[in-house]
């Protein structure tokens, strides 16, 4: 049975060290995003070329700079990086956004955050991880405390086909699990934390940065709306609107444990492309995770999901999109 920090903390021994998470993709919202709102005025152009339009942080943070997925972090700048020829379209990391009406649509990119944590750090002139640990108590990696393993994903081959010549970077069990943060994880990737160090930092981050998340400024090709940082929660049939929808308007703030544990997919039926829920923005992450907020009542949920299926491999995603989605019925049920 999954269960949730809470319940967790109840029944386990005090003796027992608490599983710590590779957060991923949330870094973006969590520590990314709030960094840039105390240290960069949002729509001063930045001093970047790369035959690009002009970028500010805001379209960095609502993904709309017309930057590509993924690049390789092979130590080269990124400015220098986007200038050279690359087999664009050969892998689903390697798109190159295409604008419509002289205007780019969303599309999720780590090289946006990653100029964002290097900006950060020129305005501050600090470290971006130092900043981010002061700042939201989490862990940036090196970890001292190695997260749960999750299987190698999709950015070998990405890696192989953008840059054949640089090799591939090694694993290592305290340096983020998807190979574009191992080799150069800032901005976009890098922070974890067990349960217990996530709900601190939730609390006071729904707080002071959650509300400046959440204004709609760009749209992506596939509909998905983003904010500065967060995007719009799809609703209808066993999406996660209608699961949060459950919850009741008491403005929670909670971290729902899977533990590993192995959470039948067929739980919930597969859901295709649905309506926007108004009502809770959200994000993702490569290693499981998920985080919702509902700026009507500050609610603020984090699921600390796991991404190695029962044989060890990878999930899909779409069964991680189901094995989520079972995991918030489940904590919906339960609360």
């Amino acid at each position: 049975m999954c269960k949730s920090s809470i319940a967790r903390r109840r029944r386990v021994q005090k003796s027992v060290e608490p599983l710590f998470y590779d957060l991923a993709s949330l870094t973006k919202p969590l520590v990314t995003a709030p960094l840039a709102f105390r240290h960069l005025d949002l729509d001063a152009e930045m001093p970047f070329r790369a035959a690009y339009p002009p970028v500010t942080a805001r379209r960095l943070l609502s993904h709309a700079a017309g930057l590509p997925p993924w690049l390789p972090f092979t130590g080269e700048p990124l400015a220098r990086q986007l200038t050279r020829p690359r087999p664009w379209g050969a892998h689903p990391l390697l798109k190159e956004p295409q604008a419509e009406s002289g205007v780019f649509p969303a599309c999720y990119s780590d090289l946006g955050f990653r100029l964002l944590a290097e900006a950060i750090a020129a305005a501050s002139g600090r470290a971006w991880r130092d900043l981010g640990e002061e700042l939201s108590g989490l862990e940036a990696a090196p970890w001292q405390r190695p997260p749960l393993e999750v299987p190698p994903g999709p950015d070998r081959e990405a890696w192989q086909l953008a840059a054949p010549a640089t090799p591939f970077p090694p694993p290592s069990a305290v340096l983020p699990h998807d190979a574009n943060a191992r080799a150069g994880m800032t901005g976009h990737a890098g922070f974890g934390g067990a349960a217990r160090e996530v709900l601190a930092w939730l609390r006071i981050w729904r707080r002071e940065f959650a509300p400046r998340m959440v204004v709609e400024h760009a749209v992506a090709s596939d509909g998905t709306r983003w904010g500065l940082g967060l995007w719009r929660v799809p609703d209808g049939t066993g999406q996660f609107g209608a699961l949060l929808d459950r919850l009741p308007p008491d403005g929670r703030c909670d971290v729902f444990e899977d533990a590993a544990c192995d959470l039948p997919p067929e739980i919930l039926p597969a859901a295709g492309a649905s309506a926007v829920n108004g009502s809770w923005w959200m994000h993702t992450g490569f290693t499981g995770p998920a985080l919702f907020f509902r700026p009507a009542d500050s609610a603020c949920v984090c699921l600390l999901a796991h991404r190695r299926g029962p044989r060890g491999e990878l999930l899909d995603m779409q069964t991680l999109h189901r094995r989520r989605m079972a995991l918030l019925a489940a904590y919906a049920g339960a609360v």
